[in-house]
């Protein structure tokens, strides 16, 4: 069995609608196997380091870079795409409404852009990022919109919102 949490990483708040467009439900965003979470309030991201625009490693999310581990504690991780997959065909997710309306309460949060770290399509788009890489410049995720909700490819250096889960 599986323990998700229900609001994103770092969000204040649990979204109040399937396109919940606010800071405080999206919570911060992760560049794939990478520690540092950005948050972005429409403007500015924080921090404001330097974006990493290219990552080319033959890895999946690494434990010892796992936001959820380190962020919630021991036992909290990322999901794998398996476990995305998993999920998605137990709920019968096909669009945004559907992944809002399952206990995860799962939206549209946005994603910050792979060539800058802009934020873009905060209420219209959700992606999420899986442990699991596709090849060396790709992870898998899961992305949500309003016609559509499914496992994909992403760049790894895209800013994307994370949900944790844990065994128990």
């Amino acid at each position: 069995r599986k323990c998700w949490i229900t609001r994103n990483l770092g969000a204040s708040q649990q979204a109040t609608s399937a396109t919940d467009a606010t800071e405080a439900s999206a919570g911060w965003y992760w560049q794939f196997n990478r520690k540092q979470g950005f948050k972005h309030d429409g403007s500015i991201r924080t921090p404001g380091t330097t974006w990493i625009t290219s990552i080319n490693e033959s890895s999946d999310w690494l434990s010892a870079n796992d936001p959820c581990g380190l962020d919630l504690g021991n036992g909290w991780r990322l999901p794998t795409e398996s476990e995305w997959v998993f999920i998605h065909n137990a709920e019968g997710w096909g669009n945004y409404n559907d992944t809002y309306d399952s206990v995860l309460k799962l939206h549209t949060a946005g994603i910050l852009s792979y060539s800058n770290g802009s934020l873009s399509n905060r209420g219209i788009y959700g992606d999420y990022w899986s442990s699991t890489q596709y090849n060396s410049t790709n992870g898998r995720f899961f992305i949500l919109y309003s016609g559509f909700a499914n496992s994909s490819n992403g760049n790894k250096p895209y800013g994307f919102a994370v949900r944790c889960l844990r065994d128990y």
